[in-house]
């Protein structure tokens, strides 16, 4: 199938885009380059979940994009889909850290339909045999929670997902899973977060998660990177639909580092001809400071900038101590933040409503502004006006030395006749 532009200039290849399954897609840009394919016998299978491999195509069976493959497995084959060929795979072996290709499998062929058949059938059975292995893991009193099972390709091996708080000892579980299903088992610890990334959601931001989304690798998150950004230690805001605190707490944590160098120690106390101060709080990314007299309480706080507090800070090492603070600029002067999101504010919908209904009265009072402007002059303004405009026709002379003097004469009428002028006979 082509793919044309809107302009109708060219083609667009469509192989990059691919099947795009949340954060396992990877944009192959060499997908354009002629020989792409055969650059690398290497190719990326994705299966259920997180779960991709990295297989060789020993057969040189042309793929593409999308293709379903039937590949090698302990035992039997597995069913996969074919992500990404070329060039970049072994870029992302190197992600992967798979660096032995010796223990790479191969691929065997494109899926049959009697291969789709026994995928199917092994598939329609991953539901019930997740509940029932839940109820055989509470039976042994294993403080574990099974959260999915995979089938192989072929239904001869099933992959237990589980999470756990420590170490589970599941040998028990393995024997009596192995005579119920009949399979051969394996079980694959998870962790909390890839278990909120296998289900999905909708964050507090209003986006959906970043680990169904994006994410490929957790790292660890600490009550240290709130504290960095100020933010309340608040359990239930801190944490995700994981039960752990949020991912999005590292992503500013290293912007909030750097912001707090410009920013004197908290430790440090400002003096002051009337007082001492000590540190209250602090707006990192604004550079500013709240100081107070008192140490428990917020009494006459002020609030000034980060340069402002290390000069004083030097002055005060060299034993000066100035008049105020900030001489220059008042506590009202600050600038308070403000809540763009305004998350918690419950009347943040009614404040609109009475900006508009406040706009509509000034509109309706600007045509009675304009009705008072339209009004006649007063006839005294006229008189004025005519007295300071000179008459028309004649220029003043300009005179050298002397003051003009001002004419206090009125202006002559046009139905009055000129004084040098003679009356007409009859």
């Amino acid at each position: 199938m082509d793919f044309k532009l809107h302009n109708g200039s060219g083609s667009l290849c469509a192989k990059s885009c691919g099947i795009q399954d949340k954060q396992l897609n990877t944009y192959d840009w060499l997908a354009d380059i002629p020989g792409n394919n055969d650059e690398s016998d290497l190719v990326e299978v994705q299966f259920k979940n997180t779960r991709k491999g990295y297989y060789r195509n020993s057969n040189k069976i042309p793929l593409e994009k999308g293709d379903i493959v039937a590949v090698e497995a302990t035992p039997g084959h597995d069913i996969g889909v074919v992500t990404l060929t070329g060039r970049l795979v072994p870029l992302q072996m190197r992600k992967a850290n798979i660096k032995s290709e010796n223990d790479i499998k191969r691929i065997y062929r494109k899926a049959k339909t009697v291969d789709m058949d026994k995928y199917s059938e092994a598939k329609a059975r991953e539901h019930s045999t997740m509940i029932r292995a839940r109820q055989i893991a509470k039976s042994l009193n294993l403080d574990m929670k099974i959260g999915d099972v995979e089938y192989q390709g072929d239904g001869n091996k099933a992959i237990f997902y589980y999470i756990a708080e420590g170490r589970v000892d599941f040998r028990q579980l393995i024997k009596v899973l192995a005579e119920v299903f009949r399979v051969r088992i394996e079980m694959k610890q998870i962790g909390a977060r890839q278990e909120a990334g296998r289900i999905g959601g909708i964050g507090p931001c209003g986006r959906e998660l970043c680990c169904a989304t994006w994410m490929t690798s957790f790292v660890s998150v600490s009550t240290s990177a709130a504290r960095l950004q100020d933010i309340s230690l608040n359990p239930q805001k801190l944490a995700g639909q994981c039960a752990k605190l949020k991912c999005c707490l590292n992503y500013e944590a290293d912007c909030y580092v750097e912001a707090q160098k410009r920013l004197p120690s908290k430790e440090i106390v400002l003096e002051t001809k009337d007082a001492t101060y000590f540190f209250l709080k602090a707006d990192i990314l604004s550079n500013q400071i709240t100081y107070t007299t008192d140490k428990s309480n917020p009494v006459n706080t002020i609030t000034i900038s980060g340069k402002r507090a290390f000069e004083i800070i030097g002055l005060n090492k060299r034993g000066i101590k100035p008049d105020d603070l900030n001489e220059d600029l008042t506590h009202s002067s600050v600038k308070k933040p403000i809540d763009l999101v305004e998350q918690e504010s419950l009347t943040r919908f009614d404040r609109n409503r009475k900006g508009n209904a406040s706009r509509n009265k000034k509109k309706k009072k600007k045509p009675q502004q304009a009705s008072d402007t339209n009004k006649r002059p007063d006839p005294g303004e006229n008189k004025e006006q005519t007295v300071s405009t000179p008459a028309k026709g004649k220029q003043q002379p300009k005179q050298q030395g002397k003051p003009q003097q001002r004419n206090n004469r009125k202006p002559k009428q046009q139905n009055e006749p000129a004084q040098n002028d003679k009356p007409a006979q009859n």
